[in-house]
C-alpha cells in the first residue's frame, strides 16, 4: 500500500512539475525590477510630460499629435525599436478647446464654471445673450425612456425642433431641468477592502447570452440588463450603436444651427456637486453638422440660472469660446515601439494603455495615469537589461475614448478582423496583451475575461506582490477599454483590478483631471507588476493559453 502511495504522489508531482517549472517565477528578477520601479522611478517624471506639459490630449488635436511624438522620441531614445506613430485608419476631424469664459451679467455677475463639450463650435468672439429654458425632456422618466433607443430619440428630438421652432434665435437655451444634490454621506475616493475584493472574485450567477441585431436600434434601458449584455456584446455591434447615435444627435444640432441658438448650457448627472463632466457634443465625422457651443455647468450654477428664469428674471450671460477644428490629417494614430526578443523575436508580448483624454482638465487619471506606467514599466526592462525570448510591444492608444478605435484598428490590422473572424498571420504570434486604465489606483489583481486557464499562471505571478496588496484574481469580464479589442479576436488581453480612488465619482472626464488626483506610491506598485508579468510572459515556455476563438458576425440586415 505504502508503494501504490508512493507511486501515485510521484505520478502527480511528475504530471505537475512541468507546468509548476514553466511559470516559476525568477525571484531574483523580481527584486531588480522593484528595485528599480521603486527606488529609481521615472514614473511622475512621465506624468509630469504627459499631463502638466501636454495637458488635455482630444484625439487628432495638435497636442494629442504633440504627446504622441513625444513618448515616441522618449521611447526612441531609451533604445525601442520601430518606435513611431502608426496609423490605424481614418478617424476624422480634430478638435481643441482654446478659450473659454462664462459670466452671468444679469441680474447680478456671477462666474460660471463649465466645459465646452468636444466638436461644438466657438462663439466668434465675446457674445452677451439672455436665457431661456426650453429643457430636453419635460422629466427625468421621459429622458430615460428615449434613452437607449434610437429611433425613439430620433423622433423626440423632431418634436423638439417642432415645438421651439422660431423661439429660441440669439439665445442661450437651458436644455436640462436642474437636478437636486443629495447630501454626499460616503467618502468620494475609497481603497478596495477585503469584502469588495471578495465580491470581485466570485464568480457571476450563469445567464444565458441576451439577443442583438446589428445594425442596433435599441440596447436595454435597464442598467442590469444592459451589463449583462456588454459582457458579451462584440465591439463591432456596441460602436455601430454609438454611430448611429451621433447620427440621431446630428438632427439636435442642425436644428440649433438654423434656428441661430447662440449656445447651449446643460449639466450632468454624475458627481455630488462642484464638479463639472464633459466629453463630446459633437461629431467628429468631416460633414457632419457643426454644434453651437454646447457648456456643461456644474450642477450648483446651472441650477441657479434655472431659478432665475423660472421666477421670471431677466438674465444675460457674457460667453467667449474659442475652438477649432483640425482637418489636415484625418487618420488615427497610436504609439508603437518594442524590445526585441531573441531567441522567439517573432512571438510578441503586448503591454499598452491609451493616450488620448477628454479636455476639461489635463487626463491624468484617465489616462496618462496608465501610459505613464507602461512608459516606466518597458523603462524598466530596458534598463535592466533583461534576457527575453519573446519580443515585446508597447503601445499608446489613440481614439480610446471614441470607441475603442485605436486598439480595434491596430487588432484589424495586425491579427483579425472581428467581423469575419479572418485571421492575420500575426495572430498565431501574438503571447497576450495587457493593459492598464481605470485611473491611477494600485493593482489589487487582475481579471480574466471568461479564461480560467489562465488562472494559476496569474496566481504564481502576482505572488511575490501579494505584501503589495495584489490577491485577486477575478474570472469576471471588465469592460470598456482597450483589453477588449484583442480579447474580441481570442487574444488574451487583461485589465487589472485597481483601487477604485476618486476615479469613477470625481475625476473621470471632469474638470479635476489633474496630476493632484494621482497616487504615486499607487503607479510605482503597478510599473513593477506589469513590468514582471511583461518579463514572465517573454520567457514563458509556451505562449499563455487561449480561449476558443469566437464566431464572426452575423452580416448586417440588408435593410439596414
Amino acid at each position: 500500500m505504502r508503494t501504490i502511495r508512493c507511486l501515485s504522489l510521484f505520478a502527480i508531482l511528475f504530471a505537475l512539475s512541468p507546468a509548476r517549472a514553466n511559470d516559476d517565477v525568477d525571484l531574483a528578477i523580481v527584486h531588480r525590477i522593484k528595485n528599480e520601479a521603486f527606488r529609481n522611478s521615472q514614473v511622475m517624471d512621465h506624468m509630469f510630460f504627459l499631463s502638466d506639459r501636454f495637458g488635455p490630449r482630444v484625439s487628432g488635436s495638435p497636442a494629442y499629435r504633440a504627446s504622441a511624438q513625444w513618448a515616441a522620441g522618449l521611447l526612441e531614445e531609451w533604445g525601442l525599436r520601430n518606435a513611431g506613430l502608426e496609423s490605424w485608419g481614418e478617424f476624422g476631424r480634430g478638435w481643441s478647446l482654446e478659450h473659454f469664459s462664462a459670466h452671468m451679467v444679469e441680474p447680478v455677475y456671477s462666474r460660471l464654471s463649465g466645459i465646452p463639450g468636444a466638436w461644438t463650435a466657438g462663439t466668434n468672439g465675446v457674445v452677451t445673450a439672455s436665457v431661456v429654458a426650453a429643457h430636453l425632456y419635460e422629466t427625468e422618466e421621459d429622458g430615460n425612456a428615449v434613452r437607449w433607443d434610437l429611433e425613439k430619440r430620433a423622433d423626440s428630438l423632431r418634436a423638439y425642433a417642432l415645438r421651439n421652432k422660431g423661439k429660441l434665435r440669439g439665445k442661450i437655451v437651458l436644455l436640462d431641468r436642474p437636478r437636486e444634490l443629495e447630501l454626499a454621506t460616503e467618502p468620494e475616493g475609497i481603497r478596495h477592502d477585503s469584502e469588495s475584493l471578495t465580491e470581485k472574485a466570485e464568480a457571476p450567477q450563469p445567464r444565458p447570452a441576451e439577443s442583438y441585431e446589428w445594425p442596433m436600434k435599441s440596447v436595454p434601458s435597464d442598467p442590469e440588463k444592459r451589463m449583462r449584455l456588454y459582457a458579451w456584446l462584440p465591439l463591432e455591434v456596441s460602436a455601430d450603436y454609438w454611430t448611429q447615435t451621433n447620427a440621431v444627435w446630428d438632427i439636435l444640432y442642425e436644428f440649433f444651427r438654423d434656428e441661430g441658438v447662440t449656445a447651449v448650457f446643460h449639466t450632468d448627472e454624475r458627481g455630488t456637486g462642484g464638479v463639472s463632466f464633459a466629453e463630446s457634443e459633437g461629431n467628429w465625422k468631416p460633414g457632419a453638422p457643426i454644434a453651437p457651443p454646447i457648456i456643461a455647468l456644474a450642477p450648483e450654477p446651472y441650477a441657479r440660472l434655472s431659478r432665475l428664469v423660472e421666477k421670471g428674471e431677466d438674465v444675460s450671460v457674457e460667453l467667449d469660446v474659442r475652438a477649432s477644428f483640425h482637418d489636415d490629417d484625418l487618420n488615427g494614430y497610436n504609439v508603437v515601439a518594442e524590445i526585441p526578443g531573441r531567441s522567439k523575436k517573432k512571438e510578441l508580448v503586448m503591454l499598452g494603455a491609451h493616450l488620448d483624454s477628454w479636455h476639461g482638465s489635463t487626463g491624468a487619471t484617465d489616462n496618462a495615469a496608465g501610459c505613464a506606467v507602461v512608459l516606466e514599466a518597458v523603462r524598466i526592462l530596458k534598463t535592466l537589461d533583461l534576457p527575453m525570448a519573446r519580443t515585446v510591444r508597447i503601445a499608446l492608444w489613440g481614439g480610446e475614448e471614441q470607441g475603442l478605435f485605436g486598439s480595434r484598428g491596430y487588432v484589424r490590422n495586425h491579427f483579425a478582423d472581428p467581423v469575419t473572424m479572418e485571421l492575420k498571420k500575426e495572430h498565431a504570434n501574438l503571447s497576450g496583451y495587457f493593459n492598464l486604465d481605470n485611473g491611477s489606483g494600485k493593482i489589487r489583481g487582475v481579471y480574466l475575461q471568461g479564461n480560467d486557464m489562465m488562472r494559476p499562471i496569474f496566481e504564481t505571478w502576482l505572488g511575490p506582490f501579494r505584501d503589495l496588496g495584489v490577491d485577486t484574481i477575478s474570472i469576471r469580464n471588465t469592460h470598456g477599454t482597450d483589453h477588449l479589442s484583442f480579447d474580441e479576436v481570442g487574444l488574451p488581453g487583461f485589465q487589472f483590478i485597481q483601487d477604485p480612488l476618486e476615479y469613477s465619482t470625481r475625476t473621470h472626464h471632469s474638470d479635476l483631471d489633474s496630476v493632484d488626483h494621482v497616487v504615486d506610491a499607487d503607479l510605482m506598485q503597478a510599473s513593477a507588476i506589469i513590468a514582471s508579468l511583461v518579463y514572465n510572459a517573454a520567457n514563458r515556455a509556451e505562449k499563455l493559453p487561449r480561449e476558443p476563438l469566437p464566431d464572426p458576425l452575423p452580416p448586417k440586415r440588408e435593410s439596414d
